[in-house]
């Protein structure tokens, strides 16, 4: 069979990358295009476009490259007609995707989805184009089977959370051998991850590295994006107590006492490690002004919207300020809090379920097209 993958950032990269693997044990004469990045050009398959083209970050970009995004939505649809695939997955991504899902529908092409767009946060209105445009859903957070089935009478099947399966995959690293590879010495690490596009990281860390000269029995260290160089990271090496380390994340993360996350897929995936973590976000002033008034959410990070409370503290905008983050980093390094942190991690595990859900989409969608 023929599949064409479409990941436009790099959490998509890496459950596409898990996925693919998944495809190719189901099917052995599986032929993949995708758009994604390196970690899924390492599983196999043809990659179109790098998710480095495709990444625009707020309401403000997204208009200001809207040129760009619909010269590679033309360019996507014409490497569809030619590569004839028998399915379609999307990867979240729903600005893009669901533009070629309504377009693929209409040619008869079935169409996967693979991580719900997240219209139970904004746009629920997408749920008539979802309806109509997709084929079959498959979630991976706990509450979105309730939302599509109860809420809006549309069946999914719900995987369980791939980030278990990446995470419990991983080669696991000697600390001391890691430490010694990137010249950290033994003091605990407290983790940085500033997201992944350039604007974002920029006023990130700008916050994130405020407090540095407040915990001198600490080292910090930056979690690079792949899709950025090291020079661009250069600029934010001024402290002998701030280091870098590139693509190695997961590595990072198994060694960590605490993290300062950016909002997004990082916050869960820290919990996942057992880390406990201050949530830090702060967008532009008009993104910001748009976003508050459309996400109707009480939180932002998805260990607090998967636990429906308040597990970690979360910094937005104003809040977002460096003795604000002092406070809280303070309270998961050296007080009570830290052990209800770890408490809640635990219950958290459960509710995602165990792994496999790489294997058990793969095998859905596999089957519904040998069916």
């Amino acid at each position: 069979m023929k599949y064409y993958i479409i990941a436009g950032e790099a959490s998509g990269d890496l459950h596409g990358a898990n996925l693919m693997k998944s495809i190719y044990k189901e099917d052995p004469n599986a032929e993949i295009r995708f758009w994604g990045g390196d970690l899924m050009q390492k599983a196999g398959g043809t990659l179109v476009k790098h998710y480095r083209e495709l990444a625009f970050m707020g309401f403000a970009e997204v208009v200001m490259n809207l040129k760009t995004i619909l010269n590679n939505i033309k360019i996507c649809k014409a490497d569809i007609l030619e590569f004839k695939p028998d399915a379609i997955i999307f990867i979240d991504y729903p600005g893009f995707n669901m533009r070629i899902a309504e377009w693929a529908k209409k040619l008869k092409i079935p169409t996967h989805y693979y991580i719900s767009p997240q219209i139970w946060a904004w746009k629920e209105n997408r749920i008539k184009a979802i309806k109509r445009d997709v084929d079959f859903m498959y979630v991976i957070l706990p509450f979105e089977k309730d939302f599509y089935e109860k809420k809006h009478h549309f069946p999914v099947e719900f995987v369980g959370h791939p980030l278990i399966d990446a995470i419990h995959d991983r080669e696991h690293i000697d600390e001391a051998t890691f430490r010694k590879e990137f010249n950290l010495d033994e003091k605990p690490i407290i983790a940085l991850l500033p997201g992944s596009r350039k604007q974002e990281i920029s006023k990130m860390l700008t916050e994130m590295l405020s407090v540095v000269k407040d915990f001198p029995k600490y080292q910090f260290v930056i979690a690079g994006a792949p899709s950025q160089d090291y020079e661009f990271y250069a600029q934010f090496l001024n402290n002998e107590n701030v280091h870098f380390i590139s693509n190695r994340t997961y590595d990072l993360l198994s060694v960590s006492t605490a993290a300062l996350v950016t909002s997004g897929t990082a916050t869960l995936e820290t919990a996942l490690f057992k880390v406990p973590e201050v949530v830090c976000y702060k967008g532009s002033w008009v993104s910001y002004q748009i976003a508050k008034r459309i996400i109707t959410l009480k939180y932002i990070s998805l260990v607090n919207l998967i636990m429906d409370q308040e597990v970690v503290t979360e910094l937005i905008q104003g809040d977002c300020n460096s003795k604000k983050i002092k406070a809280e980093l303070h309270k998961i390094l050296e007080t009570d809090h830290r052990k209800k942190v770890l408490e809640s991690y635990e219950i958290l595990e459960q509710k995602l379920g165990g792994i496999g859900a790489s294997h058990k989409t793969a095998s859905l969608i596999v089957d519904k097209l040998n069916s």
